[in-house]
């Protein structure tokens, strides 16, 4: 999966560089993505999920994105169609489960670990 590339710890580059000198056959499952290997629009969503505030509470986490302002931020990208509002919306939907899924996943382990020392 594209965005859990972080965890091979080298950019598309390097792992390019690392294949060539090793005599590998590219991997382009395992090859870390490059801001430009994605479409704009993949982007311009990813600007829009990181500019939108977080609903975020001590006891429960992240409970998702504040949408408040997502129709200013369509109208600053210049995000008109319908075809595209919806592609967006659906990348930002996508994200949000995700980080949601991450976060919960932290409390549950942070909470096991809090059990353990018991």
């Amino acid at each position: 999966m594209y965005l859990k590339h972080d965890e091979i710890g080298m950019s598309k580059e390097q792992y390019l560089m690392m294949c060539e000198q090793t005599g590998e056959e590219i991997d382009w499952e395992r090859c870390p993505p490059e801001a430009e290997d994605f479409p704009e629009s993949v982007t311009t969503a990813l600007n829009i999920f990181y500019s939108l505030g977080d609903r975020l509470y001590g006891d429960v986490g992240f409970t998702g994105k504040d949408y408040t302002n997502l129709k200013h931020y369509f109208k600053l990208y210049h995000i008109k169609e319908r075809v595209e509002i919806d592609w967006i919306t659906e990348l930002l939907l996508w994200l949000e489960a995700r980080t949601i899924k991450e976060s919960q996943d932290r409390i549950k382990s942070e909470m096991e670990r809090l059990k353990r020392k018991k």
